[in-house]
């Protein structure tokens, strides 16, 4: 059975790049490509495909945002992040996610065609680096006997920080998500009061700490 799949990158040659590993293969094919984290929900609603392939860093919502509601709507797609980051906090809200994989594109030609294959047959596909984290984090919260710590801003307050670190005004914002101007203004009061900002600026820094958006 040719595995169907999904790639969301917001650059064109990395898209390129990575079907032509994926075209490659006799078991694979990419039936549809996305610029951003919404448009690859987008797609995914009208093409079915079996594998998501996404990017972290993309424009209006990342590809972690973008897993977390491609796994509501979509909970029998398998959802690969593929990413430059070889990052621990990544990597664990790519878990958390619903993602059955994590691979770095400086190894893409050497992983993610069994990345591909391992998701497919519902096993985790997980590079070197991030076992290593995994073993050192599950023993971390073993020896002080906690559990993974809850998320500081809930999925809707992220949205909207992401969009407001990239520059959208409020009404911009409530157009998009099709929520009222008011609304927004309340979790944008949310968020600078949770995470202790002052300002827009103070919001964006924390987005590209946060990984929602690209330096």
């Amino acid at each position: 059975m040719t595995v169907r799949i999904l790639l969301a990158d917001d650059h064109a040659l990395v898209r390129r790049g990575v079907r032509m590993i994926l075209d490659n293969e006799p078991d694979l094919e990419v039936v549809g490509e996305a610029g951003d984290g919404a448009e690859a929900i987008s797609k995914a609603r009208e093409d079915q495909p079996d594998l998501a392939i996404l990017d972290i860093a993309m424009p209006r919502l990342t590809g972690l945002q973008a897993a977390r509601e491609l796994s509501r709507l979509q909970p029998d797609l398998r959802i690969l992040i593929l990413t430059m980051y070889d990052n621990e906090q990544y990597f664990f809200e790519a878990l958390k996610a619903g993602a059955s994989g994590y691979v770095l594109k400086s190894v893409a030609d050497r992983d993610l065609v069994e990345a591909c294959r391992s998701a497919m047959r519902g096993e985790p596909f997980l590079y070197p680096g991030a076992v290593n984290s995994l073993i050192r984090n599950y023993l971390d919260r073993a020896r002080e006997g906690s559990g993974f710590p809850a998320k500081a801003i809930t999925d809707r307050e992220e949205e909207i920080l992401k969009l407001v670190a990239e520059g959208h005004s409020s009404k911009e914002i409530a157009d998009m998500l099709v929520i009222s101007v008011k609304t927004v203004e309340r979790h944008r009061a949310n968020l600078l009061q949770k995470l202790g900002l002052k300002d827009r600026l103070e919001l964006t820094r924390y987005a590209i700490r946060a990984g929602l958006i690209e330096p």
